[in-house]
């Protein structure tokens, strides 16, 4: 299974692609397709001196789109529009969205689209074969690029597309200790992207870092 990543040269693209490397072909898309070369030429030093198998390629966003069974949008909610609208060929594959809309003011805030979630934004804008999920919403930047630490979070996973829910579910349960939870349809994104701006609040009200969610 080809992963690709739109947007992979950010920092959760980047940590993204380094963990998901050594499960599967990571295709690390860019607007520049240089600066995806650059990114895989590092997650490539960093994995293997690990011990672990990685597969990285660098190409243009586009590409990614081309080349992969699976596409994990790791881009800002403020730029997914437009982004999503230059890139075409999502028809009949799983598109998975990590992305949160929200906003800083004096306290990180909630700030759902029309639609209600940044899940059904996308779903919206892309063709409607496209095979929607929304999963990795809660996990840190910072946490996906600290390679020496094991993540012991839960991924909620929605969807309305059962066998690209289980797809996506069992690419959440490779990487370190996450466990995939079954948070129900597309519609229910929306609690689950709020959690975001409230780990933030939580991380910074009481000194801590990189909050995450676990469900016992």
């Amino acid at each position: 299974m080809k992963i690709g990543i739109v947007g992979g040269t950010g920092d959760i693209g980047e940590g993204m692609a380094m963990r998901l490397s050594a499960h599967y072909d990571v295709v690390v898309g860019s607007r520049e397709q240089d600066k995806a070369e650059a990114t895989c030429t590092m997650g490539r030093t960093e994995v293997t001196k690990r011990g672990k198998p990685c597969s990285l390629t660098g190409v243009t966003n586009q590409q990614a789109i081309d080349a992969a069974d699976v596409i994990i949008l790791a881009i800002p909610f403020k730029h997914a529009a437009s982004t999503l609208a230059t890139l075409h060929g999502f028809e009949n594959k799983i598109v998975v969205s990590p992305v949160n809309p929200m906003e800083k003011t004096d306290h990180f805030v909630f700030v759902p689209p029309a639609e209600g979630s940044a899940a059904l934004m996308i779903r919206k804008i892309l063709p409607k074969e496209a095979r929607i999920c929304s999963a990795f919403n809660t996990i840190a930047a910072n946490k996906w690029k600290a390679l020496d630490e094991e993540l012991d979070y839960s991924v909620p996973v929605c969807s309305d597309d059962a066998e690209a829910k289980k797809t996506v579910m069992e690419i959440v349960n490779k990487v370190s200790r996450f466990k995939a939870f079954d948070a129900g349809p597309l519609a229910s994104s929306c609690m689950v992207e709020s959690l975001t701006p409230l780990l933030l609040n939580i991380a910074r009200y009481n000194k801590m870092r990189d909050v995450g969610i676990r469900f016992i």
